[in-house]
């Protein structure tokens, strides 16, 4: 196995198609196949169905290629501190679920620390990436939503990676509604109050 053969793996993934993945590798596409072949055959692994429009990940391709980023994202941190000249800028990234308040804080803290003597990165994604992404060390920090609903769930996941989780604060449901809206002049609404009126629902990825 070579990282070359991961790279393409990723790539053809990416973009579901082996001929666009060779343009934006700038490899021929059956260099690419054959890689990917030869790849499969030692691993003992089918990563791709091939079909009429490209290629589709199978289950245990979507194993492997979990795996497979991971080898190719510590092959990169490693050629950034050891293989660089020059001095390798801090970083310090954070991962999170789409809230408002986590992206103000972290604008809070570019502002305060030296924008140009640190490299910032903020990921929005579901919880079970972030939860990835902390215990692979590629954020330092990671946001998640821990409700009666999903806590056992998510508890568990934290303990398999060794992770603690830290309370910021307790959030109270909120229900936004215009001036104009039948139920404005309400002090308070229930579930019920609801049910006749249509509304936005924002999946937060619980797992």
């Amino acid at each position: 196995m070579k990282l070359q053969q991961l790279k393409y793996v990723v790539k053809v993934a990416e973009v579901g198609n082996i001929t666009e993945a060779s343009r934006r590798l700038f490899v021929s596409q059956p260099s690419i196949t054959a890689a990917i072949r030869d790849l499969e055959r030692e691993m003992g692994v089918v990563i791709f169905e091939r079909t009429n429009k490209g290629v589709v990940v199978t289950s245990e391709g979507e194993t492997f290629l979990g795996y497979a980023r991971q080898v190719l994202e510590q092959a990169d941190l490693l050629e950034e501190k050891y293989k660089g000249e020059t001095q390798q800028v801090p970083h310090f990234a954070v991962s999170c679920q789409h809230y408002s308040f986590a992206v103000n804080a972290f604008v809070d803290v570019i502002r305060e620390f030296n924008a140009f003597r640190y490299d910032f990165t903020l990921r929005e994604e579901q919880t079970h990436e972030i939860i990835e992404d902390v215990s692979r060390m590629k954020s330092e920090l990671g946001i998640i939503y821990l409700s009666k609903r999903n806590h056992e769930v998510i508890e568990k996941m934290l303990r398999s990676q060794d992770l603690l989780f830290e309370p910021l604060f307790t959030a109270e449901p909120h229900v936004f509604i215009s001036s104009a809206h039948p139920l404005a002049e309400r002090e308070s609404v229930t579930l019920d109050d609801l049910d006749d009126f249509p509304y936005l629902s924002y999946e937060q990825g619980d797992f």
